[in-house]
Order: C-alpha cells, then sequence, then structure tokens
C-alpha cells in the first residue's frame, strides 16, 4: 500500500495527498516543499504519513521534494511581505488598462517564481496584454484567477452575522449548496437581509442542522394536523425542531404550545355490535 501525506498550503484550503517518499518520519506542521500543476510550493503537513490503499487514491500521485529548509522559510516570508505592494500594483494596471475586473488578493509562492492574482468579475475578460504587463514588472510567472463572490470572502476575510469570524475564514473547506428550502424548513424569515452573509449569497450555517430539521419533522405531526393535547383537540399552526414542541389552536380558538412528547393519544371509542331484530 502507498504511503501518503496530506499537505495544506493555505489555512482553510483543500488538503492534497502526496507520496510520502523517504520522508517517512514528517509529522503535524512540519513544512515541505511539493511540485503542484501551478509549479514548486511550499506547504505543511495536516495528515502525518499513512498507509491507504489503492482504492482510496487517485493515482499517480506526485511525490514530496524534500523538507523545508530555513532558507525557503525566509523567501516564504519575505515573499508574503511583499504581497500587498503587488496587489497595488495590479490594481493600477487593471485601472490603466480599464479592465471590468477587481482584484482581491496576491499571493506568491515560496520563491518568488510563481504570482497569483485573484479577482472577481461580472463579464468575460481579456487580460492577455495585463499578464505580459505584471511578467515584465516581477519577473515571475503570472496567473490570474477568477473566483465567485463566496471565495471572495474566503479570501479577504469578514464577520458573519453572528458576529464572528466567517465559518468559509476559519474552518469550511469547500462550500456545499445551499439552498431556500433549508430556510423554510427551519422557519427562518425569507428576507435576504435575514439569511444572507456577507457575500450577499445564503448563509452557509443554514446546512449545519438541516439534517436535524429533516429528521425531526418527519417525526412531528404537521402544520394543519389535528392533534390531542391535554388542553383539548386542535390544529398544528407552528413546529419547532429545536424545542421539539408543537403551537396549537385549539377548537376554542386560543393558541397552546405543547411538547411534542406530551401530546395525548385520542381514546378509540368501543362500538357495540347490535343484534337486528327479527
Amino acid at each position: 500500500m502507498p504511503n501518503v501525506t496530506g499537505v495544506r498550503f493555505s489555512q482553510v484550503g483543500k488538503i492534497y495527498r502526496f507520496d510520502t517518499g523517504e520522508l517517512t518520519d514528517l509529522r503535524a506542521k512540519d513544512w515541505v516543499i511539493v511540485e503542484t500543476t501551478r509549479g514548486i510550493e511550499a506547504g505543511w503537513v495536516a495528515i502525518p504519513p499513512q498507509e491507504v490503499t489503492d482504492e482510496e487514491l487517485i493515482m499517480p500521485l506526485k511525490t514530496i521534494l524534500r523538507r523545508a529548509t530555513a532558507w525557503d522559510m525566509t523567501q516564504l516570508e519575505f515573499y508574503h511581505h511583499r504581497e500587498t505592494r503587488a496587489l497595488c500594483q495590479c490594481r493600477e494596471k487593471v485601472a490603466e488598462f480599464n479592465l471590468p475586473m477587481k482584484v482581491i488578493k496576491a499571493k506568491y509562492n515560496f520563491d518568488g517564481s510563481h504570482v497569483t492574482f485573484y479577482f472577481t468579475s461580472e463579464k468575460r475578460v481579456d487580460f492577455r496584454q495585463l499578464v505580459r504587463e505584471l511578467a515584465s514588472t516581477f519577473k515571475a510567472r503570472i496567473e490570474l484567477r477568477q473566483v465567485g463572490v463566496r471565495d471572495e470572502v474566503k479570501l479577504m476575510g469578514g464577520l458573519g452575522r453572528c458576529g464572528m469570524a466567517a465559518c468559509c475564514v476559519t474552518h469550511l473547506t469547500e462550500f456545499t449548496p445551499i439552498s431556500i428550502k433549508m430556510a423554510k424548513q427551519q422557519n427562518l424569515p425569507l428576507s435576504p437581509m435575514e439569511i444572507s452573509g456577507a457575500c450577499g449569497r445564503l448563509l452557509c450555517c443554514l446546512s449545519y442542522e438541516n439534517d436535524h430539521y429533516i429528521q425531526t419533522r418527519a417525526r412531528f405531526p404537521q402544520i394543519g394536523d389535528k392533534v390531542h393535547t391535554h388542553f383539548g383537540p386542535g390544529n398544528v399552526r407552528t413546529v419547532n425542531a429545536i424545542k421539539e414542541s408543537l403551537v396549537v389552536e385549539l377548537e376554542n380558538g386560543a393558541t397552546v404550545e405543547v411538547m411534542v412528547s406530551e401530546l395525548a393519544t385520542p381514546k378509540k371509542t368501543k362500538v357495540r355490535r347490535g343484534h337486528r331484530r327479527q
């Protein structure tokens, strides 16, 4: 079985698998130099070396080149500090060419030979001349990568409606599909201002409890169903999956909140069969 190591290149980025090669003594958070589709990169060990079956892998895997040296880490820090300046220079060039794009982040690889500029745009952009100008300015390979509004928040950072750092900034490595049906399932107001994040899209956290709501609602009476409470029979008006309670409108017009576990079972009336008189 191949010996595989998981390597991460950003704090909340995906974990990529590499063949460990001869570096079997790698530990979590060790820095390594690897070859990627974008060239040579520095990353840290997120998953220490472990044996994995062939069925679990998409072969072939690239092999970790070596451990990162002190000089590699010095270069990494040096170019990291130059990213803000590079971003400003790129934005100046974009304004000069009057391109309909918003450059949001610049990122060097560890030795400065590759610079990636992330941008957003609502339309297709011809940036071939911009790439030539940037390559001449930075004396490096240039990559322009278009991202969506969710990735924009992930790259730049931001706060969620809860007042804490956005989930995509702290722990979400991938975006899952979010639908308005999830908000309806949770009885949330459907106002975009209430259920949208800093990116303008539906809140990622709508998916966290969605399975619980689906499973709970499947066990509960539905809105409009007739139920029997200790206060008398009535119809369900609201279902609270978190509290596991119902708001019931009684036959006299009053509304009461009852726990699902406290619903009374209606008594069945025994019907006696009569005998026909001859």
